[in-house]
């Protein structure tokens, strides 16, 4: 049998959000092979902007 990988990607504004969201994910019947995880920050004017995200690779 042929197994196809397939790759989500979650971003979210806040950490907390990102982990409901992954954890949301998770809760279903799939085989995680990997999960990468990355925040990113911005500046736009006197404002920073974040940008948590995360990159699930499953079967």
């Amino acid at each position: 049998m042929v197994r196809i990988m397939k790759v989500k990607v979650i971003d979210e504004e806040c950490e907390r959000d990102l982990e409901t969201s992954v954890n949301d994910f998770l809760a279903k019947d799939i085989d995680v092979i990997d999960i990468k995880y990355q925040v990113a920050i911005g500046v736009s004017g006197e404002e920073q902007l974040y940008c948590f995200s995360a990159m699930i690779i499953y079967h």
